[in-house]
């Protein structure tokens, strides 16, 4: 497990024996799963639980800021991206 950024009270975490899609896991007061690029290539939420609405809204908000510094991160885990 890799903390790749902490942002308003949350960890995203890469998981070193993880699968692709690439994605990150958000833990914190809840957690969630999101995907770095998603259909229309920005970040796409796979799922929540215990994470209000508007801490959501920050938390995607901050893997779009954050996404390719996330993605090279991934990379240096699993390898490249497809």
């Amino acid at each position: 497990m890799v903390v790749v950024h902490r942002a308003h009270g949350f960890r995203f975490v890469i998981y070193t024996a993880d699968h692709e899609p690439a994605h990150v896991h958000v833990t914190g007061p809840g957690q969630a799963k999101i995907n770095l690029l998603g259909p229309a290539g920005a970040p796409e939420l796979v799922y929540s639980v215990g994470i209000k609405r508007s801490d959501l809204r920050k938390l995607l908000l901050e893997v779009e800021r954050r996404r390719d510094d996330m993605l090279q991160q991934w990379e240096r885990i699993h390898g490249r991206v497809d």
